[in-house]
């Protein structure tokens, strides 16, 4: 029995790594597919752009997107895998052969902590690198700001010459480097002075030199000047924490930045929150795997299959639901970012594992 339930136990193994495999290759392709087309059209008017060009840029976007998605991509492929294990009738040999279903989706269980791992500390890191590539080929090929998923960030900066306000559309390179840049500038005593717009903008010591920029002036004709050095007091810490997005940051880099965010008196909500979002995607993965096997164990010949499928993909969207809302209020402050990360995870690793318990033991 020991052999028969260790080559079963590796059967099951494989079959489920290939099931994950197959979901998360197509899935990527699709994603892949998707955003080559958008930014083909994007730059169809570009000279001197070649579509390989585009690709490239394009392939370089894709890994963080489909990290969005990886668990959806464990919860598909492990119900997809135990449906048509049963539908072949090999979960009725295996529970013959003397295992119970614990045996059988623990090989799934230990390879979702492995795939989690990888994903944490491999594939998050070189989708961080790629995204920012991605973001420095586009703007440098477009001239143009990169449409990403931000809406933009603002920040007030006052120095001993008064007080401005500046708008970035996007920023890469962690906050050190702005796209799509507007800034208003006022005396100290809060008049207004100009309206700076320009295309980039790179932090200095202490001032922003921004590229390509048109001023603005009252009762004034607009200039365009090919630099404008504009004062900051704004260290690069926080700069970091106004203009960098806790997604573009390697989850071995995270540490360093919470602790930088201390050193500097900010609070670091955002990154404290990935970083255990990453911490918490190994067992997020596993939570997935025993959901997936709540719903999809049932015998073909009881019927019903239809209604599992459709139970399994609305408890994985309840999760997705609950993991929005906890990471909305772990970054506004209003819930602890380790609570807000591993809420999620023990909600549906709960929710899993009674209703399997409820199966197998009643």
């Amino acid at each position: 029995m020991p052999i028969l339930g260790g080559t079963l136990a590796r059967y099951f193994g494989l079959r489920f790594l290939s099931a994950v495999l197959l979901v998360f290759v197509g899935i990527f392709a699709l994603v892949a597919l998707l955003d080559y087309v958008e930014l083909m059209r994007r730059t169809s008017d570009i000279p001197n752009v070649t579509a390989s060009l585009v690709a490239k840029t394009s392939f370089y976007r894709v890994p963080q997107i489909t990290e969005q998605f990886l668990a959806f991509c464990v919860l598909i492929a492990a119900m997809s895998c135990y449906l048509n294990l049963s539908r072949r009738l090999e979960l009725v040999v295996a529970r013959a052969a003397g295992m119970s279903a614990w045996q059988f989706i623990a090989p799934a269980l230990a390879i979702a902590l492995l795939l989690g791992a990888f994903v944490t500390t491999i594939f998050n890191p070189v989708a961080a690198v790629l995204q920012e590539r991605s973001k420095r080929m586009e703007t440098e090929f477009t001239g143009a700001i990169p449409q990403g998923e931000f809406a933009g960030f603002w920040v007030r900066q006052r120095t001993p010459d008064g007080q401005s306000i500046v708008y970035a559309a996007d920023s890469r390179e962690q906050g050190a480097l702005l796209s799509g840049v507007t800034a208003f500038t006022f005396d100290n005593s809060g008049r207004f002075l100009e309206r700076v717009e320009a295309r980039l903008a790179t932090l200095g010591n202490g001032a922003w030199r921004l590229s390509d920029a048109r001023i603005f002036r009252v009762d004034q004709l607009p200039v365009d000047s090919p630099t404008y050095e504009l004062k900051t007091s704004l260290t690069p810490e926080q700069v970091r924490e106004r203009f960098a997005t806790p997604e573009t940051v390697p989850f071995w880099q995270l540490p360093l930045y919470i602790q930088i965010a201390n050193h500097a008196g900010l609070t670091a909500a955002g990154y404290r929150l990935q970083f255990q979002k990453l911490l918490a995607r190994p067992f997020l993965f596993a939570a997935m795997v025993l959901l997936a096997a709540a719903f999809s164990l049932r015998l073909f010949r009881f019927g019903g299959v239809q209604k599992m499928v459709l139970g399994g993909m609305a408890s994985g969207f309840a999760l997705f639901v609950i993991s929005k809302v906890t990471d909305d209020l772990g970054t506004a402050g209003l819930m602890h970012p380790t609570v807000a990360a591993w809420l999620p995870v023990l909600v549906g690793g709960f929710i899993g594992f009674v209703a399997l318990l409820y199966q197998e033991d009643g």
